[in-house]
This record gives structure tokens, C-alpha cells and sequence, in this order.
């Protein structure tokens, strides 16, 4: 299991079954010393359990992003109920690290299966991962964020950016 993907884990299954989170070690790894955005994914039997994720980074590295994000997607998802101790051992984890967001220019440089997107408009902001299962076309992608956002899907006039992800399993 990758030391990201261990840390979400170890993270939820601390959280839920005591009401804290790990201790954290003297000396993070090197590679979660840097800043950037993390979605945390829980899945149970495939299906989502939870996603919570900021797309530029909110604390000071990585291995925070992970701790902060393992939590709220494990207890805040709003779509679901928390988490409760009796389903830990089914669930699975992943964890994005989000690039930097690039503003798009023209649709024909989105790929829903390589980019994810995120649509603005004023103070509402919509984020959707890439590669999402089912999600096929730029304008189903773009549809979501938009719905997510709560912006019209009828609305052209927004900001979109793209990023890609480094997937964790």
C-alpha cells in the first residue's frame, strides 16, 4: 500500500474507533514535506463512501492535506453518514495530489479521462476528479462541476481550469 494511501487509512480507522488522529511521526517522508492540493476518496464495495479534497493546498504540506482530508471525508461528506467503526474493514482508499490549476482557453484542451476540472463563477466553485466512472464526455465533466457549484448547466459565462492528479490506490 503507498505511504499516502496508509496515511488516510490509519488516519480514518484512528479517527473513528477513538476520536483522534495518529500521532504525527518526528520526521515526515521527504515526498509529503511539499505542498499540494489532496482529494481523499473512501470507497466501500466500490461504490463512494466519501470524498473531501482542496484543490490548491490549505495547510502546510502534504501529509497534512492527507491527515485534514481523510477526516472530513470519512465524517463531513455531506452526501453521506459518517463513517462508523463497523465498516472500516470495507473500505478502500485513494488519495489525488492535485497539479497546480491551469486556466483553459478553448474546450478542445480538456480530456475528462487525463484533466479534471474546476468551474467558477463569481464566489461559486465546482471541482471534478478525472477519470471519474461514467464520465465520459467534456460536457458530462463540465455538467457535473457546474451542478456541483450550483451554477446553471445552461451558464457559459464561467472561468475553467484544469489540472491533472497522481492517483494513489
Amino acid at each position: 500500500m503507498h505511504p499516502y494511501v496508509e496515511l488516510a487509512k490509519k488516519t480514518v480507522e484512528e479517527f473513528i474507533k477513538f476520536g483522534r488522529i495518529p500521532e504525527k511521526p518526528a520526521e515526515i517522508p521527504e515526498d509529503m514535506k511539499r505542498k499540494a492540493g489532496v482529494f481523499v476518496s473512501i470507497k466501500k464495495k466500490g461504490k463512494l463512501r466519501g470524498c473531501i479534497g482542496t484543490f490548491l493546498p490549505a495547510t502546510e504540506n502534504i501529509y497534512n492535506e492527507i491527515v485534514r482530508n481523510a477526516v472530513a471525508a470519512a465524517t463531513e461528506d455531506p452526501r453521506f453518514p459518517p463513517v462508523s467503526a463497523n465498516e472500516l474493514h470495507e473500505l478502500e482508499y485513494s488519495v489525488d495530489i492535485l497539479s497546480q490549476p491551469q486556466p483553459v482557453k478553448n474546450l478542445d484542451e480538456l480530456d475528462p479521462k487525463k484533466y479534471g476540472v474546476i468551474v467558477v463563477k463569481g464566489w461559486q466553485k465546482g471541482l471534478l476528479l478525472p477519470d471519474i466512472e461514467g464520465v465520459n464526455t467534456v460536457d458530462e465533466q463540465l455538467a457535473i462541476a457546474k451542478m456541483k457549484a450550483g451554477i446553471s448547466p445552461y451558464d457559459s459565462d464561467i472561468e475553467i481550469y484544469k489540472f491533472t492528479v497522481q492517483r494513489y490506490k
